[in-house]
Formats: structure tokens, C-alpha cells, sequence
């Protein structure tokens, strides 16, 4: 019964670390698009 529970935490936190990854990776990209934007708009592209 325990070594279930601790499998499911362990699973738990493998697909919540996933997904944060994929968060963190995508708000890097939001990033890197608004400072290219920007970068265009001040050389005038």
C-alpha cells in the first residue's frame, strides 16, 4: 500500500515538473518575441 502511494507521488511530481518545464519554456519564448519586437521598433524595421 505505501510503496503505491509513494509511486503515485513520484508520478505526481514527474508530470507537474513536466508541465512547469513546458511553462517555463514557453514564457522564455513570450519573452524573446516582446524584446524582438521591440528591437525592430526602435531600428525601425
Amino acid at each position: 500500500m505505501v510503496r503505491k502511494m509513494l509511486f503515485a507521488a513520484a508520478l505526481g511530481g514527474l508530470v507537474l515538473s513536466a508541465s512547469a518545464c513546458n511553462t517555463v519554456k514557453g514564457a522564455g519564448k513570450d519573452l524573446q518575441s516582446a524584446s524582438q519586437s521591440t528591437e525592430d521598433a526602435i531600428n525601425g524595421k
